[in-house]
């Protein structure tokens, strides 16, 4: 089974040597992994060149994030697709490996799992834990997804569902998961797994305005897809998100007391 992995980059030097070293030291023998750029100017192109694992390259203008997706799913040719952001990263050389024996065994089209976040200067934080596990697909009604980056597909659902429609600013993903997982009701599983470290400041949380438009988004996905919902309803997630954040701060506290506690 081939997994074709898609990077994105636009001026992504500062952070792009840790995704692509994360994606070197995968021990799955059969990756595929595909670089589309924007047509960088700082060093982004340098470092994509200096990794002989690469597959696919190609940099030229785009039309935004996700029409540089859709290239890159165009490329790709393995039998699972998967898309890792070029400020994030495995944090484990096996993620790969597992994502493919759960579709063999699962006999699923698609799986996910959960995300952490950590801080940019300091990549051994996690300060937020996204997790999948209970996700359904009438939670898009109330602003909840399985975690995007932690999403692989067998390719020919996008051949048969379509790609990201280009027209969403912030939500393209989100339109993109609900069609496949309820409007045509791709076969998926949950595995109980961290398979993606996310630096903080995301596109959707950049502000107050970046909220809304998501929102707005959300509520146009929602009725392409013959979801019900509201922007009152969406808002009420943003009060679970909180505990997104407490569940590191326990951890990283518990981890302090035991340290104490032997000293």
């Amino acid at each position: 089974m081939k997994v074709s992995i898609i990077t994105v980059t636009l001026n992504s030097a500062a952070t792009l040597a840790t995704t692509m070293e994360s994606v070197r030291r995968q021990d799955y023998g059969d990756i595929e992994h595909i670089l589309v750029d924007g047509a960088s100017r700082d060093t982004t192109v340098d470092i994509i060149r200096s990794y002989p694992h690469v597959a696919r390259f190609i940099s030229e203008p785009d039309q935004g994030l996700y029409d540089a997706i859709n290239k890159g799913i165009r490329l790709a040719t393995g039998d699972v697709v998967g898309i890792l952001n070029s400020d994030d990263f495995f944090p484990s050389s096996s993620i790969v490996s597992r994502v493919a024996e759960e579709l063999r065994t699962r006999q699923v089209d698609a799986i996910f799992g959960d995300v952490a976040f950590v801080r940019g200067d300091n990549l051994d934080r996690i300060v937020r834990l996204y997790s999948s596990g209970k996700f359904h697909p009438r939670q898009f009604a109330w602003g909840y997804m399985p975690a995007h980056p932690s999403f692989y597909v067998r390719r020919r659902c996008y051949q048969d569902f379509g790609l990201y429609q280009t027209d969403y600013r912030i939500a393209a993903d989100y339109e993109l998961l609900m069609r496949f997982l309820h409007r045509h009701h791709v076969s998926y599983a949950y595995v109980p797994l961290t398979m993606v470290h996310m630096r903080t400041g995301g596109v959707s949380n950049k502000s107050i305005r970046s909220r809304y438009v998501l929102n707005q988004e959300i509520v146009r996905a929602c009725g392409e897809n013959g979801v019900t919902t509201s922007l009152a309803r969406l808002s009420l997630k943003y009060f679970f998100k909180v505990f997104e954040y407490i569940r590191p701060a326990l951890r990283a506290s518990s981890r302090l007391s035991g340290k104490k506690q032997r000293a």
